[in-house]
């Protein structure tokens, strides 16, 4: 555990480019104290961008990177390339332990193969999972998990999935006990595959664990607020945020358009203006933007590669609050507490 946590970030990855990339950074650092960062990528156009934040360059250290990975680039050359490219030295340098944690906006199949080779699996883990809060009506956001590191899971990996999502929501929710929840085609005991049934008969028979197991929920439940962690396998896992950001982007241009189809529904949006404004940051998704690859021997965030300045912020500072709550450790933890308990 440190307070004063020394983030790697990819500079060069992402698809608005290194200028957001800073301003994201630069944000970040104001908005919390005590951080230290390592931008990575192509040094003299990272130290040309901080001339436009001075207070930046202050906290900040450049590691130089003579390549970037590209967007669509595969995971296998992404591999290869590693030692060279942005996002490989940003990992590399959580390894070194020159940084507590690695921000990247770049390729997410690259990311996790590069994060698993480089960082290894934590004892007891045998897959990564890829987790993010989810905006809900509820008083916190919502952890999903696997949203497509895995596309096929077995009852195993879906319990180690839910001990790793309870620790992550106990850290950015601050719970002491997270509702878990598995993804289900229906609420009924009998409903669904034989590996979601056989993973919630695990989790019904534990009590030693810091989570409240609430059963099955369907996919029109994911946002009502009931539950803090939903676990499906990355398949079904990346349909749903896809499906629930494109919803988002939908109420929000039906909106915009059914507030300027006339002059009465414009004087309608002034009136209504606040609650449309709050409705717009809730379902913003750069205000929860950040998933993490639970279960490596270190914290790597991916940061949406459309993310903003808002966004990116977002992300540095989600990586900020696992690195100080030492995430790692409190997973290994309750999976030896889990598996002495079996």
């Amino acid at each position: 555990m440190t307070d004063q946590p020394c983030i790697a970030v990819d500079a060069m990855g992402g698809d608005e480019g290194l200028a957001v990339m800073l301003a994201g950074v630069a944000s970040a650092r104001r908005r919390i104290d005590g951080l230290r960062f390592l931008l990575v990528g192509d040094e003299t156009a990272i130290r040309a961008g901080l001339e436009s934040h001075p207070n930046l360059s202050q906290h900040s250290e450049i590691v130089h990177a003579p390549e970037i990975t590209g967007s669509s680039e595969k995971p296998s050359q992404a591999i290869r390339r590693a030692k060279r490219t942005s996002m490989g030295i940003a990992i590399d340098l959580v390894k070194q332990g020159r940084a507590h944690a690695a921000v990247s906006a770049g390729n997410t199949g690259a990311l996790m193969a590069m994060a698993k080779l480089s960082l290894r699996m934590l004892p007891g883990i045998d897959r990564p999972a890829l987790a993010a809060p989810l905006p809900t009506l509820g008083d916190n956001d919502v952890v999903m998990l696997d949203l497509g590191a895995n596309t096929e899971c077995d009852a195993r990996n879906l319990v180690q999935f839910a001990v790793m999502g309870a620790a992550y929501a106990r850290i950015i929710f601050e719970l002491e006990r997270p509702r878990v929840a598995l993804l289900n085609i229906g609420s009924e005991d009998q409903k669904g595959t034989d590996e979601i049934r056989d993973a919630a008969a695990v989790l019904k028979g534990q009590t030693h664990l810091p989570l409240a197991f609430t059963g099955f929920v369907e996919g029109n439940q994911l946002a009502r607020g009931h539950h803090d962690v939903i676990v499906c396998d990355g398949f079904a896992g990346n349909i749903a945020l896809k499906t629930a950001e494109g919803t988002a982007r939908f109420v929000a241009d039906l909106l915009k358009r059914a507030f300027t189809s006339s002059v009465r529904s414009k004087v309608g949006f002034l009136i209504s203006k606040p609650a449309t404004q709050l409705l717009r940051d809730h379902l913003d998704p750069n205000n929860h933007n950040g998933a993490i690859f639970l279960g490596l021997n270190g914290v790597v965030v991916k940061s949406h590669g459309s993310a903003n300045e808002t966004g990116v912020a977002t992300a540095i500072g989600n990586a900020a609050k696992l690195v100080r709550a030492d995430l790692t450790r409190r997973i290994a933890e309750d999976l030896n507490e889990f598996e002495a308990a079996a």
